[in-house]
């Protein structure tokens, strides 16, 4: 994680001390479900690996018609790390609500 993940990781009480970072390949695409992605290149590479029909921007999984990149905080002050980080954490949480609702659907 770059230094200004961990600086704001350590501010919210989260430990990323063993988070290595891996370059997406062929065989964690296989093995994925879901993959959702904070960029439109992002999405491009994992589709061009194989996950087509699986892969979305993480805003679009939410909601197609307001699908967005996610801000890259890379290079940015604390500021736009912790920004960042208040994006994610609203938009995680609307892709876990959707995964319970969808979950639900199926089972119910």
């Amino acid at each position: 994680a770059s230094d200004g993940s961990l600086l704001v990781a350590m501010e919210l009480g989260i430990d990323l001390g063993e988070h290595r970072a891996r370059q997406l390949s062929p065989e964690i695409v296989a093995g994925s479900e879901l993959i959702l992605a904070m960029g439109p290149h992002h999405v491009e590479r994992a589709e061009a690996l194989g996950g087509a029909g699986r892969t979305w921007l993480l805003t679009g999984y939410v909601d197609a018609t307001r699908a967005q990149p996610v801000s890259d905080p890379f290079g940015g002050d604390l500021d736009v790390y912790r920004a960042t980080y208040e994006e994610l954490d609203r938009v995680i949480g609307a892709v876990l609500d959707r995964l319970v609702a969808d979950r639900a659907r199926r089972s119910g």
